[in-house]
């Protein structure tokens, strides 16, 4: 199951990726604070509020799991970046070091 996520993750960009799982997430935020509205202000039965409770059990462990997998999403992002700037960093010194070094010549 997991290699078949790794497969669709790889069609995505990160950022992409981060995006998505943001929404996610904040729809799954919104859906919590629905169920804890509904549970402060409506007088439920004894199965209803278990049921809600049980919803609300459930949504929470799913914000743990994007949670966790937006936190290696951006681990991967600021790996990403850095290897971004090291490759400018190394440009620029190769510029430096055979055109502008030659103009100075």
């Amino acid at each position: 199951m997991e290699k078949v996520k790794d497969k669709t993750r790889e069609k995505f960009s990160v950022a992409s990726e981060i995006d998505r799982l943001e929404g996610r997430r904040s729809r799954c935020q919104g859906n919590l604070e629905r169920a804890e509205f509904k549970s402060r202000k409506e007088q439920l039965s004894e199965k209803a509020r278990q049921e809600l409770e049980d919803e609300m059990a459930i949504i929470n462990d799913q914000m743990k799991k994007l949670d966790k997998e937006l936190k290696l999403l951006r681990g991967e992002n600021r790996k990403n970046m850095v290897l971004s700037v090291a490759l400018l960093a190394v440009s620029a010194l190769f510029y430096y070091i055979f055109f502008y070094d030659e103009d100075e010549a």
